[in-house]
């Protein structure tokens, strides 16, 4: 039985687990350590994710975690999706962002907004062989996700999509997208229109992945659309509404971005805990100096903050409760500890910590994208300032 807090009374965010979500995350932390953790290294080098693990994903039950079981899914909740993105990244974040997106983002949208049918079709798929990606960000459309370019137009039948998509996460690997275009560019964004687009639509093309400082194993693409048919019954939610199902999907989705946080920075400090019981300095280990000690406490207690507010957006969200505030602080927060976790962790390995033999380099590329992707940190200032100012 899961255990419970009146959250909407104000109540502390829980860090006890229920022994379902135990169970699921000791099996994932187990396969993370055994069937990821041996490919980290040249999955970085080579900038592509092990297409051997993508079927264990599904396998597992990690890429339905949400979705209810008549569809084929686990049937559980979105904490414990959170908690699975927590323990991939730990490891590699590049693994730990595929299977968030599939869940937060993906599956969620489906979930919230798609029709019966859609639902019918597609969410079988996606628990099943089918890799996602959500498709919003453009050349001139980043943080001002409004702004985008990509046509819709009516014809007999449905939608006729021209544009380009760019930095899709997943693009190489996924088979299903949502995509956004706008219907009636005079209307602004009330033009803007949610679709699902298969990979093997006519027109549909995968275009250049981009050569990236972290997360490299993570394919992140260009999608080009040059007059996709796209059936009617393939728009996610209802037309010219697409802006509000992107508004919506991407808040729960920075819940994800902040497991993966706390996830890099759980990694970096778990492998400078042991390194600093092994090196030697002046004759004793350098773990023996208070001056260590001080900042792998500082680490420990700064990263169990932000633990604690990624782990209480998603209960929020779990139990229907408002959590738009709470999920732009975790992921804030929890994007800026996990950088200064990494580099201190980066000072304490010394030079060792500059190459790449050792995993905190890594750790230390991979935390910067938390401050960009899913909403910048300008972006999460902007909404928690807003949301106070109300």
């Amino acid at each position: 039985m899961m255990a419970t807090v009146d959250l909407a009374a104000g109540g502390a965010p829980l860090t006890v687990l229920s022994e379902d979500e135990q169970m699921f995350r000791d099996l994932v932390r187990q396969f993370a350590e055994d069937e990821v953790r041996p490919r980290v290294h040249a999955m970085d080098e080579a900038q592509k994710m092990d297409p051997a693990l993508i079927p264990q994903f599904f396998e597992l039950g990690l890429m339905g975690i949400e979705v209810p079981e008549e569809f084929g899914g686990t049937g559980s909740s979105f904490f414990t999706a959170a908690l699975v993105v927590e323990e991939l990244s730990r490891v590699d974040a590049s693994v730990g962002v595929l299977v968030d997106v599939q869940n937060t983002l993906v599956n969620n949208a489906f979930l919230r907004w798609g029709s019966d049918e859609l639902k019918t079709k597609y969410l079988p798929q996606l628990c099943a062989e089918k890799v996602g990606a959500y498709a919003l960000s453009e050349a001139g459309s980043g943080s001002d996700a409004f702004a985008l370019a990509t046509r819709a137009t009516k014809v007999d039948g449905g939608f006729r999509l021209t544009g380009r998509k760019l930095w899709i996460t997943n693009g190489a690997e996924a088979e299903v997208f949502i995509v956004f275009a706008n219907v009636d560019p005079s209307a602004g964004y009330r033009g803007i229109t949610a679709f699902i687009v298969e990979k093997g639509f006519d027109g549909f093309s995968v275009g250049k992945k981009e050569d990236k400082l972290g997360i490299r194993a993570s394919s992140t693409t260009e999608l080009i659309l040059e007059d996709v048919f796209v059936p009617a019954g393939n728009v996610l939610g209802e037309v010219g509404k697409g802006y509000k199902t992107a508004i919506e999907t991407l808040n729960e989705g920075r819940i994800g971005i902040g497991a993966q946080m706390i996830g890099i920075g759980t990694g970096a400090l778990e492998a400078t805990i042991r390194y600093v019981q092994e090196r030697e300095q002046f004759g004793k280990k350098i773990g023996d100096f208070q001056g260590v000690q001080f900042q792998i406490a500082q680490m420990a207690v700064e990263l169990e903050a932000a633990r604690l507010m990624v782990y209480n957006a998603a209960r929020l969200k779990d139990a229907g409760q408002p959590f738009l505030q709470e999920a732009a602080m975790a992921k804030l927060f929890s994007s800026q500890v996990a950088q200064r976790i990494a580099s201190t962790c980066i000072d304490l390995y010394g030079g060792y910590g500059f190459t790449r033999e050792y995993p905190v380099e890594k750790f230390y590329r991979d935390s910067k994208i938390g401050t960009i992707y899913e909403g910048t940190s300008n972006m999460q200032l902007n909404t928690i300032a807003k949301n106070l100012m109300k």
